[in-house]
């Protein structure tokens, strides 16, 4: 078990203080060090596949005995900060995208830090989905402070190598349940993932799409729309072009051979919000299922139809279809709460 307490290491060595003019003998000062401060930190953020610390959401975590021994239960913590440049507060709530990157990054820190996958494996997440009550995003005068906690399942190895992993994460504040998540994703060696994807390009050659209109996506800056050009509509379905910008400094936030799936996630937001016309409703559920790698260099097709509204509920079903495939699947919910 490995948990989050990083030691505070005393300065080694003496300090020496010298008048303006004269030398004089050295004053040892020799500071007072409180251990289990209790201090907030992030973890690691190779553990989470980040390269900027400030995208960090997680800040320890702990492993819970099973008597039993039916599952690896851990309770996970994290931090939402007020402001954030992508996943922005609106209207008083919290971005739900910030659950679905925590329940992201509980999987690679869980599978390096407690399951023993090396640095350098590659993950491919097969689905993720959450459902949170408006009063898990409600944002308040703080940031806000989560427990999620989290059991894994379905766990497969080849030889002493995690391949495979499913976890359930239940998200409380204040001790108080208000959102379920589940994600599954596959470990991949370097060796392996050579062979399946050593000639892909790590950037995209294609023109950068001029964004739809901000304010019809929910969003209020230009460059984190993921939308562009608007297509015919078809047997009811509205559709746009993925606008991918292999610079966005969190899209992107090292470099990939793929979209990210955080990126296709944000499109199907996106396209809830302009296929029924209310950027302002809040997203309490979202689900995706990744189906095959979404390419950098070739144009992808965001479709989207509304479902039947019920109890103050819209279900919206988003498809990511690139080279006449299917390359994910996405399931929104928007609330009658607005944003």
């Amino acid at each position: 078990m490995q948990t989050q307490a990083f030691a505070v290491h005393e300065p080694s060595g003496n300090i020496e203080v010298h008048g303006p003019s004269e030398v004089k003998a050295p004053v040892v000062i020799r500071p007072t060090v409180t251990r289990d401060l209790g201090l907030t930190t992030t973890v690691p953020r190779e553990f989470v596949h980040r390269a900027a610390v400030a995208e960090v959401l997680l800040t320890g975590w702990e492993a819970v005995p099973d008597p039993e021994g039916r599952s690896d239960s851990y309770v996970v913590r994290a931090q939402w900060p007020r402001g954030h440049s992508l996943f922005a507060q609106s209207g008083g709530y919290q971005d739900a995208m910030l659950l679905v990157e925590s329940v992201r990054q509980i999987g690679s820190l869980l599978a390096h830090a407690e399951f023993a996958v090396p640095f350098g494996h590659q993950f491919m997440m097969r689905d993720i989905a959450i459902t949170a009550t408006a009063d898990l995003l409600l944002a308040t005068p703080m940031p806000t402070e989560l427990e999620l906690r989290t059991e894994c399942h379905d766990v497969v190895r080849r030889g002493t190598n995690l391949a495979d992993m499913r976890y359930d994460v239940t998200a409380l504040i204040d001790g108080v349940a208000l959102a379920t998540a589940s994600a599954a994703f596959r470990c991949i060696s370097p060796g392996v993932y050579r062979r399946l994807r050593s000639d892909r390009p790590t950037g995209t050659t294609q023109v950068v799409g001029a964004p739809v209109d901000p304010a019809t996506v929910g969003r209020c800056n230009a460059e984190n729309v993921v939308l562009t050009e608007e297509m015919a509509a078809v047997d009811g379905r509205r559709s746009w072009g993925l606008r991918i910008d292999s610079t966005h400094p969190i899209f992107f936030d090292h470099p990939v051979d793929h979209i990210p799936g955080m990126v296709l996630l944000e499109a199907a937001r996106q396209a809830a919000h302009a296929v029924t016309g209310r950027p302002d409703k809040l997203v309490t559920g979202i689900s995706g299922t990744f189906t095959r790698y979404a390419e950098l260099d070739a144009p992808c097709r965001v479709e989207a139809v509304t479902g039947v509204s019920v109890a103050g509920e819209t279900p919206v079903r988003v498809t990511g279809v690139q080279d006449d495939e299917t390359v994910f699947t996405a399931d929104v919910t928007l609330s009658a709460t607005t944003r």
